[in-house]
Order: structure tokens, then sequence, then C-alpha cells
């Protein structure tokens, strides 16, 4: 059986450097804000090319603690994909604010830039654009768009560790980025993690304080913050990973290029990526006629599957009735709704063999 991911295998590549690390921090007995954490901060900024990197507790507390660092909160609106999963959208409304949904590609399933202006209203207070799938969005466009209406953009950069578009890389073209560190990503923790990267020296300062009860100096709490700090364990355990992330975003590429060049199937369409862009391929995703059905074919034939996101954030359960939840979503975004119910992701993990491959490779093309 073809596992549809496997932290295990990841992780065995580099077994010795992550026990090291992890027992390094362990005996150092300083847990919270200690020296592992300011070097992967220090290591990872350098990595992008940016000045700031604040390490958090999830990339979803990345996205919120974006949004409130730039003051945005109730009777705001931030623009956000209408592909993605529900995170983008918590980080708003978390702080009150109300989402404003831009549908989707239907050739790479990002973002549409083309329709972002005209969801632009008095109330908008920034852009959140997704680089969904590990594929970066085409940032020339938006920072045209935002320049042009004086609008920060929030990059939520999950799934695009390494990522880049017209050579610059995701996380440094933004006001403000959202990194997340969840076992799966191209840079995973060995738990959940996060980030938030910037260039601007106050934002930094203020989401460093943010993160730790609001407070710069203990007991004296500024703003309403929350307990969001990256651990010396998880810190230590990136500082492996990331030493590794372009080499494991190398074998996720050259997987992806053999599902590319080798699935031949007109009932499945493959991803496409945009000729500015680079994809790291945190998934694979297909289109197909029937999810159900494609699903349990592959399973029968010893491929497991996954399938994000069935439930897009505008028709997410705990939104409806809200201007998050429009009745009418599946009409107002066809795309994002079309993606959310008919996307297979095929298997992508570094230490993936090559023979677990090939069954995917000849059971897709079976469908």
């Amino acid at each position: 059986m073809v596992e549809y991911t496997s932290l295990k295998a990841n992780y065995e590549m580099f077994a010795a450097e992550y026990e090291e690390a992890a027992l390094r921090a362990l005996r150092s007995g300083w847990y919270i804000l200690g020296p592992e954490l300011e070097k992967f901060e220090k290591d990872f900024a350098s990595y992008l090319g940016v000045k700031h990197c604040v390490g958090l507790n999830s990339g979803t507390d990345a996205l919120i603690l974006a949004v409130r660092a730039l003051g945005i909160g109730p009777g705001d609106e931030v623009i956000v994909p209408a592909g993605t999963y529900i995170a983008s959208v918590l980080g708003i409304t978390e702080n009150g604010a109300d989402p404003v949904y831009v549908d989707s590609l239907p050739d790479t399933l990002l973002m549409d830039m083309d329709k972002v202006e005209a969801a632009i209203t008095p109330r908008t207070k920034a852009i959140i654009v997704v680089h969904l799938y590990g594929q970066a969005c085409n940032m020339t466009r938006l920072k045209e768009i935002a320049k042009k209406h004086n609008l920060p953009i929030i990059e939520d950069c999950a799934q695009c560790h390494g990522s880049t578009w017209d050579g610059k890389m995701t996380g440094t073209e933004g006001t403000i980025s959202c990194f997340s560190y969840y076992p799966t990503k191209p840079l995973g923790a060995l738990g959940d993690a996060g980030a938030i990267c910037t260039n601007d020296d106050e934002l930094a300062d203020k989401v460093t304080m943010l993160r730790n009860y609001g407070s710069r100096v203990k007991y004296h709490n500024e703003s309403i913050g929350r307990n969001s700090r990256l651990d010396e364990v998880q810190a230590a355990a990136l500082s492996v990973g990331l030493k590794h992330l372009d080499e494991c975003n190398d074998i996720r590429i050259k997987i992806a290029k053999k599902y590319l060049e080798g699935i031949r199937n007109p009932k499945v369409q493959l991803p496409v990526t945009d000729e500015h862009a680079t994809n790291v391929f945190h998934l694979f995703p297909v289109i197909v006629d029937d999810q159900e059905a494609f699903q349990k074919f592959l399973l029968d034939n010893d491929v497991k599957t996954a399938v994000h996101y069935p439930i897009p954030p505008f028709l997410a359960e705990c939104y409806e009735g809200t201007i998050a939840g429009p009745a009418d979503g599946k009409a107002l975004f066809p795309n994002a709704y079309h993606i959310a119910t008919h996307e297979v992701s095929l298997p992508i993990y570094s230490g993936m063999s090559e023979k677990d491959v090939e069954t995917v490779i000849e059971a897709v093309n079976k469908y």
C-alpha cells in the first residue's frame, strides 16, 4: 500500500540530527524564548532574505497576529481567496473583521488576481494572498493593486517554504508573511509551530509583543495578546529541517515531474505552474470527475489519497448566516467550489520510494 504521506520516512532521513537537536534543547534546561528560538529566527529570516522572523506556536496564530498587528478589527474587511484552508479566514474573523472572497483560477487553482480589485471597498484594510499547494501566486499583479489602493499584503505562506515568483522568495514581497511549520509542511516541526516574517521593524516589534501576552516587560500588558510562543525543542527541530529544506523540496519537485510526465489520463487534470512561479509541491492536487470514485479506485489499487479542501470557508458551518458564508457561494465562486468538490491530492513526500511513485502513476492511468 502506498501511503498518502509518511512523517516517519522524512524523519528517518535525518533522524540523528533531529535527536541530537532535541536532546540539546532538553539538556539546556531553557525551554521558552531561548537560544534555539533566537538561532532559528535569525537563520529563517536569512534564508528568506528579510529582516525579521518571529517564531509563534502555529501558522493560524501567525495569521491572527498579522491581522491584529495591522490594526484591523470590527467593521473592517480583508480580501482572501475563496479557495483556501479555513485558517486563512480565521485570521480575519478572530479579530472581528469580515472576509471578502475572491474566486480561484481554474488552472493554477490559486486566487484570480484579475478579480481582486473589484472586491475592494472603502472598508477594505488588507489583502491576504495564499500561496496554495506550494506554488507562488502572481505577486506582480497583486502588488500593483495593493499599491494603487494603499493596502497592506499579508502573505499566507503555510505551504510554500522556498517557492518563488519571478525569482523572489514567497514571504518577502508582502507587508507581512505568515508561515506554518505543521509537521507535513515543506519545513515541518515535530508538532505545531509557526512564524511571522517582515521587513517592517514596527510590525515585528508588535508581533513579538503580541505573542507574549501583549507584553514587552513582564506583567506590563500593553495590548491584548496571547500565548503564542515557539518553544525551544521545536525551534531546534526546525533548524535541522531548514538545513535540508531545499533538498527535500527538490525531492518533491522530482516526484512531481515524474507525475507530470507519466500520468496520461484525460479524466485527470494535472496541476499547472505559472511560468513566472516555482512550485515546491507541498501537495500534488489533481482535478477529477468524481472525487469519491477516484479515491476508491486508487485505494483498491493500493494508493491512499487525500482531499484539500472539501468544504471551502464560504460554505463552512461555523460561518453559516454570516458575511463569511454567503448562501449563494457556489454561484459567486464557481471555480473555488468546483476545485473543492473535484480535487484529490496524490502522495508526494520526501522519503517516498521510486517504486511507490510508479505505483501511483500506474493506478492513475488505469482509472
